[in-house]
């Protein structure tokens, strides 16, 4: 292991970014429906931890994951279609990450009924704290935001929030750091992080946990 490497294992046990919080999150689960999975998905690097099925409706994504074997499966269809394709409890654990925004609200809480009733043991959503503005990517007309979420909204329903990303007036368009040089202002959301993550109404963005059934 070179000094480099060395430096940002040490930095990452200190300030664990998101897709080491959303490992934490999966914790033992056997099996993942990962909706909305795009690419790359933030199961990426430790995917090969369990059996996970991606869902998207856009195949350039499903293409590109495939390519690089993210997923054990795929499923080609609308997010909102899941409730017939899929079985009640099928999977242990159900993840919509950055997904829940671009739906409206109606469509959100239909989609959040429907991977509760999917997972045994947990369903996990990552979003932005609040409504963030944002048209459509690289001609994907699914990337635009529809809807905004906050920490009440989701502790009412049943989950745990974990504030991620730092202080939320640090980022704007797309999570990017507004500030310059960004590696310094990078250091200064990590640090925020360590001390907010307890109180998500602060943070950029939102990790929800909601425990449907224990092991």
């Amino acid at each position: 292991m070179n000094l480099r490497t060395l430096l940002k294992t040490m930095y990452l046990r200190v300030f664990p970014s998101y897709e080491r919080e959303l490992e934490r999150a999966i914790g033992d689960s056997k099996t993942v429906l990962d909706v909305g999975c795009g690419y790359p998905s933030p199961i990426r690097r430790f995917s090969k931890k369990f059996y996970s099925v991606g869902v998207d409706t856009y195949q350039p994504s499903i293409d590109k994951s495939k390519a690089e074997g993210i997923h054990n499966d795929y499923l080609n269809a609308q997010v909102l279609e899941i409730g017939e394709r899929l079985s009640n409890e099928s999977f242990e654990c159900v993840l919509a990450s950055d997904l829940i925004e671009h739906l409206t609200k109606e469509d959100g809480w239909k989609l959040l009924e429907m991977m509760e009733r999917i997972a045994k043991r947990k369903v996990i959503v990552y979003t932005p704290n609040g409504f963030l503005p944002q048209g459509e990517v690289d001609g994907n007309a699914w990337q635009a935001h529809k809807s905004g979420w906050t920490p009440a909204e989701m502790i009412a329903r049943g989950y745990t929030v974990i504030g991620v990303n730092g202080l939320k007036s640090l980022r704007g368009d797309f999570s990017l750091l507004k500030y310059k040089p960004t590696w310094w202002w990078r250091f200064v959301s990590d640090l925020t992080q360590k001390f907010l993550k307890r109180f998500p109404n602060s943070t950029f963005h939102m990790l929800c946990i909601k425990q449907i059934k224990l092991k």
